[in-house]
């Protein structure tokens, strides 16, 4: 028999559908556009269903235009949103996305507690007692607090770091490490307590751990690491979504949180072994990771270059290779990027990108931007691609990027960058670095690089400065190749 609940029952199978082929879209440059699409209308029919499931279930009148109310203007900030944010603006939206998430998690968890622990003679309550399942709601209500309390407050800090709001050197407290392992130690004995004897007090204690817990998780990790954490709290707020899925009884959060929170997972794992970082250690806040002065050493002096010394470096070489950053997002320079890119191709230079895995400060954040330039995929190479290159390569341009071409991580065993492998562009015959000064980059680790004797210093915008070199290349007669 066709009933509004196998009609929402069948679109949720659908949503399921459209997200996974949403997620294969986003896995590859060429298809992201359309696993955006797919995702968007997964969330449009997930939508639909629930409002017809809850008009199918007799909600009231007010309660179902309270539900389309909130529905039209969650629209409307997320289109507004999306048409306003700049792409260096991205990271720290995302960190905050999944902060309501969380939130969204705690509430529920708070609401079922209420509805059935709290009233154990309610009709909910003494349905689940005739099913023997009052002990797995009551630790299913902690689970999902606490999940979605440490995403909440983790992805709070990630938003502060991001937006430079808060410091991004990492927060060290006297026994971290044993801080946050007691946090979970006495997250399971409440929950074994809150299960046998459900008390209001001890929901709020739990709440309480859990938001010092997420707080102190992320705090805890450095500048170079929060690409990683970003991926991470990603995953953390998949696996709110299907805590509240168990509690809610919806198939569709279980299968959505799942899927967000075990993909989520594995892009952190990867980001890990391609920063030569422990996955266990980022995770659980930097465990054993202890935060290393950046030390008062004298490289000596650096050297400065003019645009038009750039223009004519650039016009004579034979190989060249971009390494962008978060600079270059922050100027918006990866246009006339792409347009000096096209002016050098021209000219018969072989030029290719060499992209970090955390360059920026959220996984792809660069490949988005050259696309966005119209840059071509295949001249865009990741950093293990790249490298055995870089000693055949005639000039590299460091446009913005600190951290992920900074020689300590592979030389100096006590930068706390040390071990991460990074783009070895002082391997290049020339070097010319794109910056507004000599400060140190997110990680606040200064960087040798800048006082090498093949490197030169380009300062300003780097929007301008390239603009600069497209208007001194033209000016210049063809290359006879």
């Amino acid at each position: 028999m066709f009933t509004t609940d196998t009609a929402a029952y069948a679109a949720y199978i659908v949503a399921a559908l459209l997200f996974i082929l949403a997620l294969a879209g986003l896995s590859k440059h060429e298809t992201a556009r359309a696993g955006n699409t797919f995702g968007a209308l997964g969330m449009g029919v997930a939508l639909a269903a629930t409002l017809a499931l809850a008009f199918g279930h007799g909600m009231d009148n007010t309660g179902l235009v309270l539900l389309i109310v909130a529905v039209l203007i969650g629209a409307a900030i997320g289109l507004w949103r999306a048409r306003v944010v700049e792409m260096t603006g991205m990271p720290e939206l995302i960190a905050l996305l999944h902060s309501f998430i969380g939130a969204a998690a705690v509430m529920v968890g708070w609401n079922r507690y209420f509805k059935v622990e709290a009233d154990p003679d309610g009709a909910a309550a003494q349905e689940l007692d005739l099913l023997g399942l009052l002990g797995i709601h009551a630790a299913e209500v902690t689970i999902s607090v606490f999940i979605g309390a440490v995403t909440l407050t983790g992805s709070i800090v990630a938003f502060l770091k991001l937006s430079e709001r808060m410091k991004s050197t990492p927060m060290v407290l006297p026994g971290k490490n044993v801080l946050n392992i007691g946090a979970v130690v006495a997250f399971v004995a409440m929950t074994a307590w809150f299960v046998i004897d459900p008390q209001l007090w001890m929901l709020i204690l739990i709440t309480v751990l859990a938001l010092a817990l997420g707080w102190h998780l992320v705090a805890s990790i450095g500048g170079g690491d929060m690409p990683v954490v970003v991926s991470m709290l990603n995953s953390y707020s998949g696996w709110a979504a299907a805590a509240l899925g168990f509690l809610l009884l919806n198939d569709l959060l279980i299968i959505v949180g799942a899927l967000v929170g075990s993909s989520g997972a594995f892009l952190s794992y990867i980001m890990c072994k391609g920063m030569n970082r422990s996955f266990i250690s980022v995770i659980a806040g930097g465990f054993g990771i202890e935060a290393a002065p950046s030390g008062d050493t004298d490289y000596g002096e650096h050297r400065e270059v003019l645009a038009d010394e750039v223009a004519e470096i650039l016009a004579h070489a034979t190989s060249v290779v971009i390494t962008p950053g978060y600079g270059m997002a922050v100027a918006q320079a990866q246009y006339p990027v792409a347009e000096v890119t096209a002016k050098l191709r021209e000219r018969g230079v072989n030029v290719r990108f060499g992209i970090h895995p955390v360059a920026g400060r959220l996984p792809g954040h660069m490949n988005v931007l050259l696309a966005e330039a119209k840059v071509p995929y295949d001249i865009v190479l990741e950093m293990d691609e790249i490298n055995d290159d870089l000693s055949d390569t005639d000039v590299v341009l460091v446009i913005g990027a600190n951290d992920t071409v900074n020689p300590s991580a592979a030389e100096d065993p006590a930068s706390p960058i040390a071990g991460m492998p990074v783009l070895e562009v002082w391997n290049a015959r020339e070097v010319i670095v794109f910056k507004r000064s000599m400060a140190t980059g997110y990680a606040g680790v200064q960087n040798p690089l800048f006082f090498r004797e093949n490197t030169r210093m380009l300062f300003g915008d780097a929007k301008d400065r390239v603009e600069d070199i497209i208007h001194h290349l033209g000016a210049m007669q063809p290359a006879g190749r």
